[in-house]
């Protein structure tokens, strides 16, 4: 047995979780693993009773984090989680699963965990998963954290689940930046908003006075860029998002739009508008001169870097319609990458570097779709009034955008939700907000 430590950020302050790695000696088979690569996935069915605890807090906080847990998993499309009701058997702190009444609920995977209350008003958290038909645990870890974070442990616990069983990383302990939106049409209130991506501890980061739009997580997932009218002129702003520091970055003529930071986060490149044309500037992070990437009359935008950070796509009208272009990351000649009908924009690129997402618009439809990164194998995932703004899971599994109904001839209706979709298309989940909510990015993983 080894144990290791380390400090991990936390979702809005600079408390601590130190997590204790305490994997028992695990045997080297993989029987229990849900295939990916497949279209349309079967849900494993997963028992998650309980976190026994010694009562008072410790109960109450071990049930949350089993239904915390269970709601992860659930969302992914990839696991089914059994009706507590039906469990036979409830498990007790030190008490090992009695496998033969699982597998009579037909469970395949099961998980069983405790919460104990430390001398210091901290919990340690431990979890074990367990193969119910090989009768064989495939992993087991602890972890020991500040009261108020628990909620945030189990999302981590989710991701190791979630990984033992695809053998791919999770998604789950991250966090999701987007523009709230309240108010009339012609009077719109649009805030920065953050919040974990199951929409729990939702909070705002701006006050509603300006405008903004299009925020783009770090690389740390500890600053946003995004587009603020805060001075009657759009500006592109960086904020670090748990001390609330905020800075211009450069005042340039025209208007700057749709930035975006490197996958080293040492630059943002964005858009800018002057003279009825818009090109691409790459400047430093932090400051310094903007270096042009683009030259012409065209309308070039959206840009986003490659995981490399060696090419960039964008959309462009140079064609004489909407396209998506890659070049390389120092600009220079474009390739167009898609040939379909309609208009295609807003692309970005998958942390896995495969695959590339889009919003397309064709005979007054909205898609969400993906390609290659050479064009090749587009796929249109879902369709509605208005869809747009895609943005990856850290995993490259999963999309987030947002969606907007139509309104009536009143004017009611035409709200704008958050939803995610995973890449058969198939599970598709609307994401809890207070209100309305577009412009969503998500972080990599906070860890």
């Amino acid at each position: 047995m080894s144990a290791t430590s380390r400090a991990v950020p936390t979702a809005w302050s600079a408390l601590a979780i130190v997590m204790l790695l305490s994997l028992s000696s695990l045997p080297a088979l993989a029987e229990l693993r849900v295939d990916l690569t497949r279209g349309r996935i079967e849900p494993l069915p997963i028992a998650l009773p309980a976190f026994a605890g010694g009562g008072g807090d410790e109960a109450r906080v071990g049930g949350d984090l089993a239904q915390v847990i269970s709601a992860d998993l659930e969302r992914s499309g990839l696991f089914r989680p059994i009706d507590p009701h039906s469990f036979i058997q409830t498990v007790a702190a030190g008490e090992g699963p009695r496998f033969g009444d699982w597998r009579q609920i037909n469970a395949q995977a099961l998980v069983t965990g405790t919460v104990q209350g430390q001398s210091d008003g901290r919990y340690r958290v431990e979890f074990r998963l367990w193969d119910v038909f090989a009768e064989q645990q495939l992993a087991g870890y602890a972890y020991t954290t500040t009261r108020q974070n628990w909620r945030r442990i189990a999302h981590i616990i989710a991701d190791q689940i979630y990984k033992r069983i695809t053998g791919e990383e999770g998604y789950f302990d991250t966090r999701i930046v987007y523009v709230a939106e309240s108010g009339p049409a012609e009077r719109r209130v649009k805030r920065l908003a953050i919040m974990d991506q199951d929409g729990a501890n939702n909070q705002y980061l701006t006050d509603g006075g300006a405008l903004v739009l299009t925020p783009r997580f770090s690389p740390s997932a500890q600053e946003v860029v995004y587009l603020s009218y805060a001075s009657k002129v759009p500006r592109v702003y960086l904020l670090n998002v748990d001390t609330g520091q905020q800075q211009a970055m450069g005042d340039f003529p025209g208007m700057t739009f749709a930035p975006r930071f490197s996958p080293d986060g040492s630059r943002v490149v964005f858009s800018r508008s002057e003279n009825g044309a818009s090109n691409l500037f790459v400047m430093g992070a932090h400051g310094g001169g903007a270096q042009r990437l683009t030259d012409g009359n065209a309308i070039n935008t959206s840009p986003s870097y490659s995981p490399d950070g060696s090419q960039i796509v964008f959309n462009s009208d140079r064609g004489g319609s909407q396209q998506l272009y890659v070049m390389s990351a120092g600009g220079g000649e474009a390739r167009r990458i898609s040939f379909g009908s309609g208009k295609y924009g807003t692309p970005v690129w998958s942390p896995r570097g495969d695959l590339i997402a889009f919003t397309k618009i064709d005979t007054g439809s909205f898609y969400i779709g993906v390609m290659r990164p050479d064009g090749s194998g587009e796929r249109l995932l879902t369709q509605d009034f208005i869809v747009e703004g895609p943005t990856w899971a850290p995993n490259g599994r999963v999309l987030m955008y947002f969606r907007q109904g139509r309104t009536d001839r009143s004017g009611r209706g035409g709200s704008s939700r958050l939803t995610t979709i995973d890449l058969t298309g198939y599970n598709q989940r609307e994401v809890n907000t207070p209100g309305d909510a577009s412009d969503p990015a998500w972080s990599p993983l906070l860890r």
